[in-house]
């Protein structure tokens, strides 16, 4: 009797243990945005996975690589900028994947009918600081021979504010126009008080990617785990691409609670597509002109080729038939 309870207490340990195993936690920073959609839903297919993803959602990527840089944070998907800036200062993080694109746009009061770049001259563009569209912005006025500084005398006077600040700016005219993120820049346009002037992705840069970064510590010693979040990433990633409704409803209600409409959220990712890739070229590129620009104060600023590691990427899309 004895050695069947022993018996019954040690499979009843091992079946324990493994599913304690299959459930080991990711704890995942994520923000609020309509192309980060799909990087939020890889918590719900988790269990599938055989991971479970903590996921907190934060204001603005700086914010997330801070909760990086104090340990709290396994994986984050933020824009480029913050990224670079963290490895910049020694963090020890790998990018792993990109997971939209786009997703800035340059938009004036719709009283005032800016065309382009050039009509900002003399007028007040609002921004957030240290963000992909900080550094768009600054490549765009130099491009067009506009001096800008957040002081009164260049040509354009920038203005710091948070993302649904901007709009609220915009609406009440106290700015002339906002270099800004999705989904709240098709908002601006859809509701009347903002017209599109352009989408700034004539810059080096190009489109710019979002991307997704591990700590090292992760990627290196919990690579198994690594490995599922991958997998279960570009699940979740396929699934938006191909199930549109799905996206849609799970943006718009889960993370919006409605605060979105359907033209929002379609004309938001029409400019901001879900993807999987990143390329080492694309962020030396935006590497070096956030050191051109002075966004994020960088003494060394990193080499790309260092830090971009696809590998886990591309086998997790080899495991789903992904090209």
């Amino acid at each position: 009797m004895f050695k069947k309870i022993l018996l019954a207490s040690v499979i009843s340990s091992g079946l324990f243990a493994s599913v304690a195993q299959a459930q080991e936690v990711v704890r995942l920073g994520n923000l609020k945005f309509a192309h980060y959609g799909a990087v939020s839903y890889i918590k719900e297919i988790a269990p599938k996975c055989g991971i479970k993803v903590e996921e907190r959602v934060f204001a603005k990527g700086l914010d997330a690589m801070q909760a990086v840089i104090a340990g709290e944070l396994d994986v984050g998907a933020v824009s480029s900028e913050a990224v670079i800036s963290a490895r910049a200062s020694g963090t020890p993080i790998y990018l792993v994947a990109g997971f939209a694109k786009g997703g800035a746009r340059l938009v004036g009061r719709a009283d005032l009918g800016m065309k382009t770049v050039k009509d900002l001259k003399g007028k007040k563009v609002g921004v957030t600081r240290g963000g992909i569209q900080d550094i768009l912005l600054a490549a765009e006025l130099a491009q067009n021979g506009l001096t800008y500084s957040d002081q009164p005398g260049k040509d354009v006077q920038i203005i710091y504010l948070g993302f649904p600040d901007l709009n609220q700016a915009l609406l009440g005219k106290n700015i002339d126009a906002i270099m800004q993120s999705e989904p709240y820049s098709s908002q601006a346009i859809n509701k009347g008080f903002g017209n599109e002037i352009i989408k700034p992705y004539d810059t080096p840069i190009g489109e710019p990617v979002r991307t997704m970064v591990m700590t090292e510590k992760f990627y290196k010693e919990r690579r198994p785990v690594a490995e599922k979040f991958m997998r279960c990433f570009v699940e979740a990633t396929k699934t938006f691409i191909d199930n549109k409704e799905l996206a849609e409803k799970y943006v718009r209600e889960n993370m919006f609670k409605g605060q979105v409409s359907h033209e929002d959220f379609v004309n938001a990712i029409e400019n901001s597509p879900y993807t999987y890739d990143v390329t080492a070229e694309h962020i030396q590129i935006t590497t070096d002109l956030m050191q051109k620009y002075g966004v994020g104060k960088m003494a060394k600023p990193p080499v790309a080729k260092d830090w971009v590691k696809t590998d886990l990427l591309e086998q997790a899309k080899k495991s789903l038939n992904i090209k």
